[in-house]
């Protein structure tokens, strides 16, 4: 069903409202996917702060030529079906979870990304971002690096004092 042109315009606004917003946004082509698996692929994106639209990809394109940031953008690359992942807190985010769904649904295809800073990534950039650790990820890695130190000097420490006991402990058996 075609679109009024004042839908049309609130629709490219809202694209470009999400695309200055987003630190990425990734295109994927989603043929075959069925309805209820897209409304979960919806359902954990939102969870995880991800949009995830079904956009003509005419309108993306024109919101693309309407940013200052994207109006050099490539936009070849917009064909077939594609569905749009935002993500306004997270580098990777839009990116795991397509990724993640499409082990379940491999109907998903990468096609690229568009970074904040308007540069458009190939599929094959975009799915090795989707193999990196997530920020939460990330920042329990440096917690266990931090605190890896203290707890190895924690277990020296009780090793010393364990070993004390077992001698003490062995004294006592000796003698009774």
């Amino acid at each position: 069903m075609a679109l009024a042109k004042t839908k049309k315009t609130e629709v490219v606004n809202e694209v470009n409202d999400l695309l200055s917003s987003s630190k990425l946004t990734v295109a994927a082509r989603y043929s075959g996917t069925t309805v209820k698996a897209m409304q979960a692929l919806r359902r954990e994106a939102r969870d995880n702060g991800t949009v995830v639209k079904v956009i003509k990809n005419r309108l993306v394109i024109k919101a693309l030529k309407g940013n200052d940031t994207y109006k050099d953008a490539d936009s070849t690359q917009l064909t077939d079906m594609l569905l749009y992942a935002f993500n306004p807190l997270d580098e990777v985010a839009p990116a795991q979870i397509l990724a993640s769904f499409a082990k379940q649904n491999p109907s998903i295809e990468f096609v690229g990304a568009y970074t904040k800073d308007g540069k458009f990534i190939d599929a094959s950039d975009v799915k090795a971002l989707s193999e990196l650790p997530s920020k939460d990820q990330l920042r329990a890695m440096l917690v266990g690096t931090l605190a890896a130190p203290l707890s190895g000097f924690a277990n020296v420490m009780a090793g010393n004092v364990r070993g004390v006991l077992n001698v003490l402990n062995a004294r006592s058996e000796q003698l009774s």
